[in-house]
């Protein structure tokens, strides 16, 4: 086994620190998701923590990790009777991204409950998980379905598996811990609210510590047990402070004012629902125990409060986790109680992990800047000249409701929400043969199969003799996402009488509900002389957002320039994901300009598009009197359909996809 990096040499990130052993010393308080770019020590830290974890007494031999004091009454392994145990290490399970249902919650061995009627059943990762810590990387990228069972899990203490009428029950008890560069996607928003506390990390930016850390991390490269040998008496004393702050959580006293500090924070910043009150307190107590006090007090409110709302008060997937903490200072002034004789208060317990009580080490600005829209001296809706200067940007207008864009017929990609897919989830529609493990028995199917070989096979009593080649799998047909793919003209014509800001607002509009059908968004935007993959194909849609805010114009329309290059684009994601289907959302007024004959050039590059099969819509946004339609044009050679700016957001397009379906076909 690897000698892992010792927990107390990791340099800085005090607040991921801190947020993981509070959940050392009260699991109560619910895990942490910690939030970062790539080599931010995340995985680093979350993997030390599992050696500072006391020992844990289970019952010898039971797969479940039960308690011998206290042994599960419904352990699929018991019962056990009370008894004296043996001790272990606390287990860190990993659960890779790509994991299966089956590999998370367990499987039963339907042939055997068929057709012995026994429950063979066969642990996952969160009985392992079990009085230990189970560390997800990259939980952004994790199925919806599989978070929701891990969370469900993690809310309950337990974990159900249920089969065809065949049921099994297991305690799940763990500390959950989430890790995710926000570059990939983000987390739904009640996702989000499910893990206690959430912290963001980020790489330092002093040359001093910087050296510290490449210099520690060499020497643990050369030598692992040495440097660990090294470390070995700081280990140890966090190690009994987290046992003693274990004992002392019991006596430790939240007194009426700092819950009303408490109740007055989450009311001031507008959580929804109850649970940040819940943890906050929690968190509180457990921040008075790790420093050695039986009573709460408002600093331990405040950093409470830093760790655990940031993530709770986002109100759409653009905003940027945060807290203001002018306001929080303010809220808690306000309400100061009896409780809080402090009147200079520590930002938080002394010590390794200790202290830090910003967890968002950047806070953008909000105000304007240069954004207002800048219409172009003597544009009149025309082609611009070739000499047409730059424009700065302009702000999108306010994002609205858009209605469903999906591609035609069944695929079978990632899961999501947008087009029909055969997906693990969903509505049954039919059997067949399982292909490898069986996962979703299709019972009538099955006993179907079995019936006619019943006298064949002996059976004499009410049992239904079932073989291997009688089981039938489920097929079931669910919601896929899909990769929509923008191509945004952002040409000197697009910015006439200020439209840029109404076509970023439908665009963003667009990214919002790409968001919440899980899709995969990719931007191209042509101007000037060509084409540039603003941002290549990501779950990110908040990265996409923030590209279409900085997005100039200026310049002529070179539209097959930018038609050509997302055909490209598509190529190459068709051989790096070939399940997911494209969606292509085309912006633009249909106008083409630059090099000998452009708009036929732009017509047959749209006809590539069309031989592939690929689903296209194209957001007219022509303006003004006089209208060429090129638009509906270009549309046609794509072999898809047209949508005005004002369409996208009206009732007029409810048949906007059977449009687009009927196209393709």
């Amino acid at each position: 086994m690897s000698t892992p990096f010792p927990f107390t040499a990791v340099v800085g990130q005090d607040d991921l620190r801190l947020a993981l052993l509070l959940n050392a010393v009260s699991p109560a308080v619910g895990g942490v998701l910690v939030r970062g770019e790539k080599g931010t020590a995340k995985s680093t830290a979350v993997r030390a923590l599992s050696a500072l974890l006391p020992e844990v007494a289970v019952v010898p031999g039971c797969r479940f990790s039960c308690d011998p004091a206290s042994p599960d009454p419904a352990c699929p392994d018991g019962p056990h009777e009370p008894g004296t145990g043996a001790e272990r290490p606390a287990r860190m399970v990993e659960l890779p991204v790509g994991a299966s249902e089956d590999r998370l919650v367990g499987a039963l061995d339907i042939e055997r409950a068929l057709s012995e009627g026994v429950k063979a059943f066969e642990p996952g990762l969160l009985a392992d998980a079990h009085r230990g810590i189970l560390y997800v990387d990259e939980v952004n990228l994790l199925h919806d379905h599989l978070v929701d069972l891990l969370l469900d899990a993690a809310a309950m203490g337990a974990s159900y598996v249920e089969r065809e009428g065949v049921s099994v029950r297991h305690a799940a008890r763990f500390l959950l811990v989430g890790t995710m560069n926000p570059e990939e996607g983000e987390l739904r928003p009640q996702l989000l609210d499910r893990f206690g506390l959430t912290v963001e990390v980020a790489a330092s930016r002093e040359p001093d510590q910087r050296v510290e850390v490449v210099r520690r991390r060499l020497a643990y490269d050369d030598d692992p047990a040495g440097f660990a040998a090294r470390w070995a008496e700081e280990e140890a004393a966090v190690r009994a402070r987290i046992v003693a702050a274990r004992e002392l959580l019991p006596s430790v006293r939240l007194g009426d004012g700092a819950l009303r500090q408490i109740a007055a924070t989450c009311a001031a910043f507008e959580v929804d629902g109850m649970r940040a009150d819940i943890v906050m307190a929690r968190t509180a107590t457990a921040l008075a125990a790790w420093a050695g006090r039986t009573e709460v007090l408002a600093e331990d409110v405040r950093q409470a409060a830093l760790l655990a709302l940031p993530h709770r008060r986002r109100r759409n997937p653009f905003d940027a986790p945060g807290l203001d903490e002018d306001k929080l200072d303010e809220t808690l002034e306000e309400f100061g109680g009896s409780d809080d004789d402090d009147p200079d208060p520590d930002p938080g317990p002394d010590g390794p992990g200790g202290g830090g009580g910003r967890p968002e080490p950047d806070d953008a600005p909000q105000g304007d800047g240069e954004t207002a829209a800048r219409p172009e001296a003597g544009e009149d809706g025309q082609p611009q000249p070739s000499g047409a200067g730059e424009q700065s940007a302009v702000r999108a207008s306010e994002p609205f409701r858009t209605k469903v864009l999906s591609v035609p017929g069944v695929g079978e990609g990632a899961a999501g929400r947008r087009s029909r897919a055969r997906t693990e989830q969903g509505r049954t529609t039919g059997a067949r043969r399982p292909r490898g493990a069986l996962t979703k028995l299709h019972l009538a199917a099955t006993v179907q199969a079995a019936a006619p070989h019943q006298r064949a096979r002996g059976r004499s009593g009410p049992g239904l003799v079932v073989r291997r080649d009688d089981l039938r799998q489920a097929t079931r047909e669910g919601r896929e996402g899909n990769l929509v793919l923008f191509v945004v003209d952002a040409s000197g014509s697009m910015a006439a009488r200020q439209r840029m800001s109404a076509v970023k607002g439908a665009v963003l509009s667009l990214l919002l509900d790409a968001y919440q059908r899980r899709d995969k968004v990719g931007l191209v935007t042509f101007r000037g002389t060509g084409a540039d993959v603003a941002l290549p194909p990501t779950s990110s849609v908040d990265a996409a957002a923030a590209r279409l805010e900085t997005l100039p114009t200026g310049g002529r329309t070179p539209l097959a320039a930018g038609l050509l290059r997302a055909h490209d684009v598509l190529r190459v994601e068709r051989l790096r994901d070939p399940a997911r289907r494209p969606l292509v959302v085309v912006v633009t007024d249909g106008r083409a300009t630059g090099g000998p004959e452009p708009v036929a050039l732009a017509g047959r590059a749209a006809r590539l598009f069309a031989a592939d099969g690929v689903a296209s819509v194209v957001v007219d946004c022509e303006s003004g009197p006089v209208r060429l339609g090129l638009a509906g044009q270009l549309a046609g050679d794509l072999g898809g359909t047209a949508v005005t700016l004002d369409e996208l957001r009206a009732d007029s397009i409810a048949g906007l996809v059977k449009d687009v379906q009927r196209r393709a076909a």
